[in-house]
């Protein structure tokens, strides 16, 4: 381990069965200071560290990347390190692919969802710029109506909540669309997002309520068609 690292050094620090995201805060007299992104502290002698218990950080993963596909250090504390930078940045959308990874802001982000950003996101396929919900949601009915290609989006969230928001989220590019495929206006699809969103604490009721399972089933689904086979939004989801 000799020369293996200097100070001030981004390194991954394997403590509690983790790599944490640290920096070589000193190294003299053959003792090793390793302050973490966390707040802790960990000191040890040199001679006693190993390959497996610090390894360099990749340029990838300290500067962070919106598609955690591209990160060069492939385990668990890269990806949880980068989604942290990125909420740092108030970026709350991550890409791994063509999954969409995205954190609770536990605030309100302005003109995250307003009419420019689905216009914006309306001329782009997915992956072209910055990652959103709309980004999803534009690829998967545009190559729903236009591809004719059966889609289908599987949102799995911890909290009911958040899985219920991102169930409208993907509806508000198409209601905002000027004129849809056939002609529908826009006026006539304004009252559709208004029904999924009021339509949530229902679906939110019938999935929580007792079965003969459980008293609290708060694992449920819900098929709601939402457009018809020429591509236009039918005007209300059959809920």
């Amino acid at each position: 381990m000799d020369n293996f690292f200097t100070e001030g050094d981004r390194v991954w620090l394997w403590e509690d069965e983790q790599y944490l995201p640290s920096t070589v805060s000193s190294c003299s007299g053959g003792v090793v200071v390793f302050a973490t992104d966390y707040g802790q502290v960990y000191t040890y002698k040199q001679n006693a560290l190993t390959r497996q218990k610090v390894q360099p950080m990749h340029h990838s993963s300290i500067r962070g990347v919106e598609d955690m596909a591209s990160l060069e250090d492939l385990h668990d504390g890269a990806i949880m390190h980068n989604l942290f930078l990125r909420y740092q940045q108030r970026h709350i959308y991550t890409y791994i692919g063509s999954i969409l990874a995205a954190v609770n802001p536990y605030q309100s982000l302005p003109g995250l969802y307003d009419r420019p950003a689905v216009e914006t996101y309306s001329r782009h396929h997915l992956g072209e710029i910055s990652p959103h919900i709309f980004a999803v949601a534009n690829e998967c009915y545009r190559s729903l109506w236009k591809r004719l290609q059966n889609q289908c989006v599987l949102i799995s969230e911890r909290a009911a909540p958040g899985k219920q928001k991102h169930q409208a989220d993907p509806q508000v590019p198409v209601m905002h669309e000027p004129t849809l495929p056939g002609g529908v206006s826009r006026d006539r699809t304004s009252h559709v997002e208004e029904a999924l969103l009021e339509s949530s604490p229902i679906m939110e009721a019938f999935g929580n309520a007792k079965t003969v399972y459980n008293n609290n089933s708060t694992a449920f689904g819900k098929f709601v068609p939402a457009f018809q086979p020429e591509g236009q939004h039918s005007g209300r989801p059959d809920c």
